[in-house]
């Protein structure tokens, strides 16, 4: 087994081996991605933390989107931008369920939130008279906890349930570390990470479900007059869109991981095993900066405060 000059054993990553060439290129461009993705989810986020106009429900899952999305491309960039510089693509042990640790924290915490967002908006278009008595402030704060909260619980678990296992082999076949790939390793019967697995799997399809019920009565009450299908199509379809697409990377890079073949495809693998990493915390900005107006006010606002400001000094 390889180890470090501590002693610690080592994960080698073999990702990475379809780019051997123009890694500066990549380098560069991702570097590029990730200080935008990170400068644009902070800087909205703290739009809408500062102004108090914006402290609706709504907005206040968007703003936790924003931070999530900040802590997935945090654990996903720092580590792919060193080995794009790096002969050898290899991750210590305690870094490897360290970086497993927060992707899948980020990646429950992604799909809870954007369910809770389909609850808010069918109260938002189905029960508008109901909405301010339904989704109040306490309540919102109580979500919002849940969301983190409830996510960290099926990290936690999944992540102790495979650091109990020993391990025979070192050798990972994806850019960066996933739960499935190290248990793939272990010497001994995974039957119990299996069954966590399935639990998880059913978890969140009965979320997708939740989401499917509420969008179709979201639907036919958007039918029924001009003003709720307006609403719909500034505040629900970019959650659609954002959803859709968080929703089909997951299937794809959980399928793979557990059925695909190895060392088949791996730059389309690659890709597609990002997508999760990349395009949410990217997109999510975009789509909800600029669909949804009074974020996108409140942050030209802030901005020509900040210009002034910096003018003046």
């Amino acid at each position: 087994m390889m180890e470090n000059s501590s002693g610690e054993f080592l994960f080698v990553l073999h990702g990475l081996n379809d780019t051997r060439t123009n890694r500066q290129i990549y380098f560069a461009f991702g570097l590029l991605i990730y200080i935008f993705t990170f400068f644009v989810n902070f800087t909205l986020a703290l739009t809408i933390i500062l102004d108090k106009v914006l402290h609706e429900p709504m907005y206040l899952f968007i703003c936790n989107l924003y931070v999530n999305g900040i802590c997935g491309a945090s654990a996903f960039y720092p580590k792919i931008l060193a080995d794009l510089l790096s002969d050898s693509n290899v991750v210590s042990y305690t870094g490897c369920v360290a970086q497993t640790f927060i992707i899948y924290w980020y990646t429950f915490c992604e799909f809870l939130c954007l369910t809770i967002m389909a609850y808010d908006r069918y109260a938002a278009i189905c029960r508008p008279l109901e909405y301010h008595s339904i989704m109040t402030n306490q309540k919102v704060l109580k979500l919002l906890l849940f969301t983190w909260l409830f996510s960290l619980l099926e990290t936690s678990v999944g992540a102790m349930l495979t650091v109990r296992l020993p391990l025979c082999g070192r050798d990972i076949d994806k850019i960066y570390c996933s739960n499935w790939e190290i248990v793939k390793l272990a010497c001994t019967s995974v039957i119990v990470n299996n069954v966590y697995g399935y639990i998880l799997i059913i978890v969140h399809v009965s979320q997708a479900a939740f989401i499917i019920i509420s969008y179709i009565r979201i639907i036919r009450a958007s039918i029924q007059s001009k003003a709720q299908r307006t609403k719909f199509m500034q505040t629900c379809l970019p959650h659609l869109i954002t959803l859709i697409n968080f929703t089909l990377s997951i299937v794809f890079d959980v399928m793979y991981a557990r059925y695909g073949q190895s060392q088949q495809m791996q730059a389309l693998r690659n890709i597609l095993g990002m997508e999760f990493l990349v395009v949410p915390p990217l997109l999510n900005p975009i789509i909800y900066g600029i669909k949804i107006t009074q974020i996108r006010h409140r942050f030209k606002q802030v901005y020509s405060h900040v210009r002034k400001a910096v003018k003046h000094n």
